[in-house]
């Protein structure tokens, strides 16, 4: 099926490993997928060329977005602020105030200007950091304002944000992407990656993703700094 006759879909794509396990499931549903990265001041700004690397990959049109969110901060990831480097309580200092939100609203913008009625994105409730807008309560809601929201939901153009890997842990999401033939190797999920990538292997995104790797029996291709 050409591009031309495939239905159009946004995907949120940040780099790491579940927004690039979600391109390449989105494009084997059989959607012509345009990846959507933010360029939001993030401290591991590695993951912004990862994206460019995995859209390559897949052959997905990948647009990049700048919006500082420096400006706020508040953030480990826009702050100066320690990435932490032990398991903590509650939700972490990782967790940067509204990103998913904004990275949703422009995903929304740019699906109705392509006339499209589908937006992917890898949020996850299982193994994850336990961010709020990770949540299927957020995502529920949010779809709902988005179909109020728009010229495209008020005339009936119903849309619908995809969460596959919501309710499925690291493991499985690996292995399923591993099928689809995702190169693992070409993603950053660190919270402090240096500038080629290299993750630091002791933040919570690092020890999430190794233990995924670890229970899914496949080899983990994660580069780590030197000791």
């Amino acid at each position: 099926m050409s591009t031309q006759t495939k239905k159009p879909a946004v995907v949120l794509l940040s780099g790491g490993l579940d927004s690039a396990t979600v391109l390449a499931m989105a494009s084997d549903l059989g959607y012509d997928c345009h990846a959507l990265s933010l360029d939001y001041g993030q401290r591991h700004r590695s993951e912004l060329q990862a994206a460019e690397n995995v859209a390559r990959s897949m052959s997905a049109t990948l647009k990049v977005i700048k919006l500082d969110l420096r400006a706020f901060g508040g953030s480990a990831l826009t702050d100066d602020i320690d990435v932490p480097e032990e398991e903590g309580e509650g939700i972490p200092v990782t967790y940067v105030p509204a990103r998913n939100t904004i990275m949703l609203s422009l995903a929304l913008a740019w699906a109705e200007v392509l006339g499209s009625g589908d937006i992917f994105i890898g949020v996850n409730a299982v193994d994850y950091s336990g961010y709020p807008d990770c949540r299927p309560e957020f995502i529920n809601a949010y779809e709902e304002m988005a179909n109020l929201a728009t010229k495209a939901g008020v005339v009936g153009k119903r849309l619908e944000i995809h969460t596959p890997l919501i309710d499925i842990s690291k493991a499985e999401i690996i292995q399923q992407g591993t099928a689809l033939g995702v190169d693992y190797a070409l993603t950053v999920s660190c919270y402090q990656a240096s500038e080629d990538g290299e993750a630091c292997g002791v933040c919570d995104s690092c020890r999430i993703r190794a233990a995924g790797f670890e229970a899914a029996g496949i080899i983990d291709p994660t580069r780590y700094k030197s000791t």
